[in-house]
């Protein structure tokens, strides 16, 4: 299901390109042969001589205006009545009232319009506007039209001498002067439409079978419209709906086998990684989020591609799976955006080779400065890459775009903060890296240097256990870091009650003396559960609690399930109170602990270290674990347990091995001396 909303998901995302399957870029050389017009196409004007030739003849553009009679009509209506009516109008001379109402429809016949309006044909070119009359429209200046505020100012200037002016001013002649020349937006927005369709956008034809560039040569800036006429007719040839599904059916088709491809190899070769739907979940997040990138970055030409840092992606999945997964959801992740990116063949070599660079240095991963040292040589890999494959096509650096390594140094700087994301990813997903292993292993860390002190012996037992189980690791391809700080904390729990523990008794003292047996047991038993929550306490992660709940699996501690039961030969115990919980250990790296860590404890009882007693201990302890069915939940193999066990055997042989004797020093026998 994850795997099917993957794909689903970047085909919605992927851009809907045309048919045109060139790309190309003014000042760089053409990749591609013999390039002739498979039709007669036009030649576009470039968007910005279109765009600057419609500016230059819209200036003689007069925008369109309509009277409103109604307006005329109102206002006299309004100035008669209140002549009758107002006892401010009513009283006035009758030549004044024939003045005011003389000049108002002459004001209004001229034309009064709002201020914005005049302002803007003042500005213009032309000075003038159309006026609608029915279906014609007469052009006239805008020196005949009037506003508010000059009508008023008109009516005031052309009083006559046997007017009185004061008079006029008092009689309130700004409320019948109304704007009744009105923008008319429809009409105007139509004829500036069909005056910018007078421009051409085109300039010339190039016919079917004419030559438009060949291979290596130089798209210069007539060549690039050339082109991206050639590419706009293309695609809008191939338009439609039709046309439009069938893109979106290959995209899918496409993203279905590479996603599929992926799918199969982790079924097929990393099955325990198939079965983790958080490590599925996890990776195919990451691919989604750099196709995602990819995708509004090519769609919306925000920036170049190279910005983008991919090897995030092998870096993330190489700290947490490991190198051949990484490689191979990187191979997926490029190829898959080479599809949308121009120039995909650069693409893909460039970013095959620095995800490869990626893997090789991060093969160890033990300190965090790696991934910082990891930066340098990828940003060293994309130059050298870069520089080679201009090398190559041009037989030259001078051709090469030098803002490319621009590019390559901020995708550096973003390569640079992948520690950053180590960290959130651990948080995020509950994973562990190399590097928080080796932080954790530290002795020093407050819960070891604790341990160290409360219970010395324990942790002298956890260095002894760490060390066997490192060696088994690495004998059998198991996570040796992981059980390196396994089992430096897997006996935390002992700091609770260390006394009870033999290896932390002094000679002569034992706490188990005068207890049940059942209590002692109790005791021994609650080790693992007090460890747990020790853990937990301190922040530890899960895998390490792991090993704290497994090394003992579902065992029972027989040194007093036995005394029991010899104690009590006619009954029969109550195996809840001499069994660990468990679970039993699920991982290869779990399994060796809980061998290490039985075979380290019980060869301290051995009378004896020589190769017969260590070997027969070892296959003893290992093989009684194998019978019990401990180890049925993890993957080692026959000759993965057998390999384990060489391990151990030399190891501890190593371990006890017998120091030779100094001689003493002979003190000079002192000779007589004769008289």
């Amino acid at each position: 299901m994850v795997f099917i909303a993957a794909i689903l998901l970047v085909t919605y995302i992927f851009p809907r390109q045309g048919s045109f399957k060139y790309a190309f870029n003014e000042g760089r050389p053409w990749q591609y042969g013999l390039l002739t017009a498979p039709f007669d196409f036009p030649v576009y004007k470039p968007a910005e001589q279109l765009k600057a030739e419609q500016d230059s003849i819209l200036e003689y553009y007069e925008p369109y205006f309509e009277f409103e009679e109604e307006v005329q009509k109102n206002a006299l209506a309004d100035f008669d009545a209140d002549v009758n009516l107002k006892d401010k109008l009513s009283g006035i001379p009758a030549e004044t009232k024939l003045y005011i109402r003389e000049k108002l429809q002459e004001l209004y016949t001229n034309g009064i319009m709002r201020s914005a309006d005049y302002d803007r044909i003042v500005d213009s070119a032309t000075g003038s506007l159309r006026i609608k009359k029915g279906n014609v429209a007469e052009s006239r200046t805008i020196e005949s039209f009037f506003t508010i505020r000059s009508a008023y100012e008109k009516v005031l200037n052309d009083v006559p001498r046997n007017v009185d002016a004061s008079i006029v001013r008092s009689a309130d002649i700004n409320e019948y002067i109304r704007e009744n020349v009105i923008y008319d937006a429809q009409t105007s927005e139509k004829a500036q439409d069909e005056f910018v369709q007078q421009v051409d956008i085109s300039r010339g034809m190039v016919q079917q079978g004419q030559r438009i560039i060949d291979q290596g040569e130089i798209v210069d800036a007539n060549t690039y419209n050339i082109l991206s006429s050639l590419k706009r007719v293309t695609e809008e040839r191939s338009g439609g709906s039709s046309r439009n599904i069938w893109i979106i059916f290959g995209q899918f088709l496409l993203i279905t086998i590479m996603f599929s491809s992926f799918y199969l190899y982790l079924l097929l070769f990393r099955p325990l990684e198939y079965r983790n739907r958080k490590h599925v979940l996890f990776m195919l997040l990451l691919i989604v989020i750099f196709l995602l990138l990819t995708a509004i970055t090519v769609r919306f030409d925000l920036f170049s591609v190279y910005i983008i840092p991919y090897a995030i992606l092998t870096i993330l999945i190489r700290t947490f799976i490991d190198s051949r997964t990484a490689l191979f959801a990187s191979l997926i992740t490029i190829m898959l955006s080479s599809l949308m990116v121009p120039f995909p063949f650069e693409f893909v070599v460039i970013q095959v080779a620095v995800s490869m660079v990626s893997i090789f240095m991060l093969k160890e991963l033990s300190e965090r400065s790696q991934l910082i040292r990891s930066s340098f040589f990828i940003l060293l890999s994309y130059i050298l890459i870069y520089l080679g494959l201009i090398m190559y096509q041009e037989g030259s650096l001078k051709e090469g775009d030098w803002l490319m390594l621009v590019y390559f140094v901020i995708n550096f700087i973003f390569i640079m903060f992948s520690y950053s994301l180590v960290y959130l990813v651990e948080k995020s997903f509950g994973f562990i890296s190399g590097v928080t292993l080796i932080e954790l292993s530290n002795i020093n860390k407050p819960l070891l240097k604790e341990l160290s002190e409360k219970a010395p012996g324990t942790f002298q037992h956890s260095l002894q256990v760490s060390n066997l189980g490192m060696a088994a690791a690495t004998k059998i391809g198991a996570n040796a870091s992981l059980i390196r700080t396994g089992a430096l904390y897997h006996d935390v729990g002992k700091m609770v009650d260390p006394a009870f523990f033999t290896e932390n008794q002094t000679p002569g003292m034992n706490p188990h003396a005068g207890l049940p047996f059942e209590e002692s047991a109790r005791i021994i038993i609650s080790h693992v559960k007090d460890g747990v929550k020790i853990a937990q306490k301190h922040n530890v992660p899960k895998q390490i609690i792991d090993f704290i709940e497994t090394h003992h699996g579902t065992s029972v501690p027989k040194y007093f399930y036995i005394s029991w039961k010899n104690a009590n030969p006619d009954k029969e115990a109550n195996e809840a109170d001499f069994r660990y919980p468990g679970p039993n250990p699920f991982s290869k790296e779990t399994a060796i602990m809980m061998m290490a860590d039985a075979v380290e404890a019980s060869s301290r009882s051995l009378p004896e270290y020589n190769d017969v007693a260590l070997r027969n201990l070892v296959d003893k302890i290992i093989d009684a674990q194998l019978n019990e069915g401990y180890f049925k939940l993890t993957p080692l193999t026959f000759r993965d347990i057998q390999s384990v066990k060489d391990v151990f055997v030399d190891k501890l042989k190593t371990m006890y091995h017998s120091r030779i004797a100094y001689p003493e020093l002979k003190q000079p026998v002192a000779t007589p001396t004769q008289s």
